[in-house]
């Protein structure tokens, strides 16, 4: 049989994409739901929301019916009725599909390379989009009679903060998947440090979560992996702080356990989103700097190569011209 008899149509790819896509979506959400912390639907840490942001920036924007599906297989279970399923599962799609409209509008780069492309995925991609999502489905649900209208506040904010740290633990690690490679040999103390990170970053970020004057501790963990493991390390040990962190929150212990549901959430907010960002921010300093580093090499080099092919052409020419006789009358002169 030919290759191209067995390569897919477009329309087979499209559908096998669009059913991976809500695979994902749905398992991502299987996760979130086990955080769910009102109605057993609504996650101070929501995977899902990182990954639909990520679709449109891996694959395209027209693989977004694999997010609403995804959305609503998630949803659909957990009611209250299909209409406002289906609302929920519609602003579970507009608000990553618009904040990577705004991004893409604004020069956004996958590769988060550049300082810029970090703060445009903080402040567009886990704040504003998801507002959009948090705000559309809890008044869905306060217009169904699912929520009272007393804790619409409170509910949209454990809503926009679940998704904002789904976008800010897990659409980086995403986009850093397909670029991600493993060195062919990696000495053996490179693999010690390795290990003593990960051990530190799970000692420190449990230690912050459970007692507020050791939560500064994480922040030399994530200076040490951003310095030593680029972006792979910073973003593993950000997602392992804010697991944490939420865990505490959600289980009302630690630093978190004293204040009411809509405080908790900002607190566990403002740490989680300083900590993502110092982790983004700085990894992607560093990148910048490697970068402009081996720029600076290879013109170094380029200008060594030009100046030893120069050379010795000069040294030839220097040799070939011949060198003026002094007139007599010159030396009469003289």
């Amino acid at each position: 049989m030919r290759l191209a008899a067995r390569q897919l149509s477009p329309v087979a790819h499209w559908c096998l994409v669009v059913l991976g896509v809500t695979v994902c979506y749905f398992a991502a959400g299987q996760i979130g739901i086990q955080w769910a912390i009102v109605r057993d639907q609504i996650s101070p840490l929501w995977p899902a929301a990182g990954v639909a942001l990520a679709v449109p920036m891996l694959l395209g924007p027209r693989y977004w019916p694999g997010i609403f599906l995804g959305a609503l297989l998630t949803n659909i279970a957990l009611g209250p009725s299909l209409l406002t399923v289906l609302m929920i599962s519609s602003g579970n799609t507009i608000g990553p599909m618009l904040a990577y409209a705004v991004m893409r509008r604004l020069g956004f780069r996958d590769q988060l390379d550049r300082l810029p492309d970090a703060v445009f995925l903080v402040a567009i991609g886990a704040a504003g989009g998801t507002a959009v999502s948090a705000v559309l489905g809890t008044g869905v649900l306060t217009l169904d009679g699912a929520l009272s209208p007393g804790d619409f506040w409170a509910t949209a904010l454990v809503w926009w903060t679940g998704d904002a740290m789904g976008v800010l633990t897990v659409t980086p690690l995403l986009l850093l998947a397909p670029r991600f490679r493993l060195p062919a040999q990696v000495p053996l103390t490179r693999w010690g440090e390795g290990v003593a990170l990960a051990l530190c970053g799970l000692s420190t970020s449990a230690l912050g979560a459970v007692t507020t004057s050791k939560l500064f501790l994480v922040f030399p963990v994530l200076v040490w992996a951003a310095l030593r493991f680029r972006q792979a390390g910073a973003l593993l040990c950000s997602l392992c702080v804010c697991a944490f962190t939420i865990f505490a929150a959600v289980h009302g212990i630690g630093p978190y356990g004293s204040y009411e549901l809509a405080s908790r959430m900002l607190h566990v907010q403002a740490f989680d989103a300083t900590v993502g960002m110092t982790a983004l921010a700085l990894s992607t300093i560093v990148l910048q700097r490697d970068r402009a580093t081996a720029e600076i090499t290879d013109a170094w080099r380029q200008i060594t190569e030009m100046v030893d092919l120069i050379a010795p052409r000069q040294s030839l020419r220097s040799a070939m011209t011949p060198q003026r006789e002094p007139d007599t009358d010159d030396e009469l002169a003289g």
